[in-house]
């Protein structure tokens, strides 16, 4: 793997309840798993209850070959769930259980640690629903290089200031173009859907915004400029973790200097990959992607 360039994912570690079994899963775990794929070296931040999810679920990620020494045990609270429902076109509809472990993610020295030394941080949302894994998350902020901010709206846990909050730290931002339409409502962003993105990226200094736009494809602001994607002809199973896919495709190729281009082809490639197959973190190869590709 690829120690110099280690990426620190922090937040949520959950079980997601499809229709067609249950899979492990959690957005900050998804995108970790999915640098893995691309030999990257990343980590996963989170807390597990001390309960046969929980233990499930460190036993599963070791068997994905992602050290879980960063993952806490909770004796009081129990290992994160989502009932997810899918619509006809694969589109998820998420019922997120409260309290979970994932909400009393501790700062400790390790964990401090390696924030400081990693090429980067990717944060989300939702783990900051509760005081304990927001004040981590955040005192995080300070300790890290790079702040990579995966949007990730889940209602009814939407709260505007803490979006906020986090725009403004953030070096690089991933949103779908419903959060976009978030965006331009609460900020009274104007033009189209790309112009709305680059006021964002103008009010908040980013270097990176990527938006995900589904069947059509993506845009990237990326050197000042913007790039765009029609994205890959795809027949979904479920759409669940496609966006952490792409995510992880996009960092990989930041890290490695890509031209803009390459880097969206790679990371629309990954998501369509990822959304024919069942569950968040599908087995494959990058072999896969590049045959997605041709």
């Amino acid at each position: 793997m690829d120690g110099g360039k280690k990426i620190l994912c922090v937040g949520e570690v959950l079980w997601d309840a499809l229709p067609s079994g249950l899979y492990l899963g959690g957005a900050p775990l998804n995108v970790c798993y999915h640098l893995s794929r691309f030999d990257m070296d990343a980590l996963i931040a989170s807390r597990v209850g001390d309960d046969r999810l929980g233990n499930e679920a460190v036993r599963r990620i070791k068997n994905l070959g992602i050290p879980t020494d960063l993952i806490q045990i909770d004796a009081e609270h129990e290992t994160g769930f989502v009932k997810v429902e899918l619509s006809e076109t694969g589109d998820p509809q998420y019922d997120i259980v409260k309290p979970a472990a994932w909400d009393s993610i501790e700062l400790i020295p390790d964990l401090e640690k390696t924030a400081g030394k990693a090429w980067g941080m990717v944060f989300g949302s939702l783990a900051q629903r509760n005081s304990t894994s927001r004040e981590t998350i955040q005192k995080l902020w300070d300790r890290s290089r790079r702040l990579i901010f995966d949007m990730n709206l889940r209602e009814p846990f939407v709260d505007r200031d803490r979006i906020h909050e986090s725009l403004q730290v953030a070096d690089i931002v991933k949103m779908n173009e419903e959060e976009l339409n978030r965006l331009t409502a609460w900020y009274s962003l104007r033009g189209s859907p790309r112009d709305a993105a680059g006021q964002l990226a103008d009010r908040f200094g980013c270097s990176h915004i990527c938006v995900t736009r589904g069947a059509e494809g993506s845009m990237l602001y990326y050197n000042g400029e913007w790039i765009t994607h029609g994205g890959y002809p795809v027949v979904a199973k479920d759409v669940v973790g496609a966006g952490d896919a792409f995510l992880a495709a996009l960092l990989h190729g930041i890290i490695k200097e890509k031209e803009g281009r390459e880097l969206l082809e790679t990371a629309n490639a990954t998501g369509s990959l990822v959304a024919r197959k069942d569950g968040a973190t599908p087995d494959y190869a990058p072999e896969d992607v590049w045959k997605e590709m041709s």
